[in-house]
């Protein structure tokens, strides 16, 4: 180890998150069989004109779509990652399950992380501006936070308008950036910018020291679904879409 990575955190807290998030990325990677390939039914209209229209063979379009499945469930960790970075800053804590995400010690602070801008709609949109809200009155001292750490700009601003047709506004309720909230707690005005810059080479360590490499995915969904076609002389669009539709009117002659 050749330096501390980040001022804010030790290098062992950097380690610690970034070995929970490729654990995340081995799970998600290596559990998409054919039974959780189907577990959200599948688009078999949008895969044949995916395969028509985009010139994609069908394999290689299975294999995107489980990718795709795969990254959706790598998104939700991601947010988790920041979390716990965040946590290990002096003076704070994660919520671990508590309502809040972030939370300062002294009860000055309260934030609740989301990864990219555009994960809420408006009805999980009212009920965090509520939770805050809710924190932000029993907690004077507190301001409290909506955290983008994707945003479509840099602001700390007053999180105040119409949702759901009701007028919200709060003296300490925020809405705040990703670069905004890390330069906060850190006093570091690039804080989030040094962690990107970190963490090829602190992700390379981490490989290094644990003795790990590059994992490609585990995934059987294919195979499974390859196997049956050579049985039923399905294509394997024909085949997903039988064995997802095949109580549907008609699905059965496939």
């Amino acid at each position: 180890m050749d330096k501390q990575y980040l001022n804010y955190i030790s290098n062992e807290h950097l380690f610690s998150c970034i070995e929970n998030l490729h654990q995340a990325y081995l799970k998600a990677k290596n559990n998409i069989s054919k039974k959780q390939f189907y577990s959200n039914k599948i688009d078999s209209f949008k895969l044949t004109f995916d395969a028509l229209f985009n010139g994609i063979d069908e394999e290689s379009l299975i294999q995107s779509e489980i990718l795709r499945q795969i990254d959706k469930s790598i998104n939700n960790s991601i947010g988790t990652f920041h979390e716990q970075i965040l946590g290990g800053i002096k003076g704070y804590q994660m919520g671990k399950l508590s309502g809040f995400d972030i939370k300062a010690n002294d009860d000055t602070l309260y934030a609740d992380i989301k990864n990219k801008h555009n994960t809420m709609n408006s009805s999980a949109a009212e009920a965090l501006f509520q939770k805050l809200a809710r924190y932000a009155n029993d907690f004077k001292q507190a301001k409290c936070y909506w955290v983008q750490i994707l945003a479509k700009d840099s602001f700390c601003e007053l999180w105040s308008g119409e949702i759901n047709g009701k007028e919200y506004s709060h003296s300490r309720v925020y809405k705040i950036s990703g670069d905004r909230f890390y330069a906060l707690l850190t006093g570091e005005e690039d804080a989030l910018f040094q962690l990107y810059s970190v963490l090829p080479k602190a992700i390379r360590e981490y490989l290094e020291r644990t003795g790990l490499t590059v994992m490609h995915s585990g995934s059987s969904a294919l195979e499974e679904i390859k196997s049956e076609t050579s049985s039923t002389q399905r294509s394997v669009i024909d085949q997903i879409t039988f064995e997802n539709y095949a109580y549907y009117l008609g699905f059965d002659k496939l």
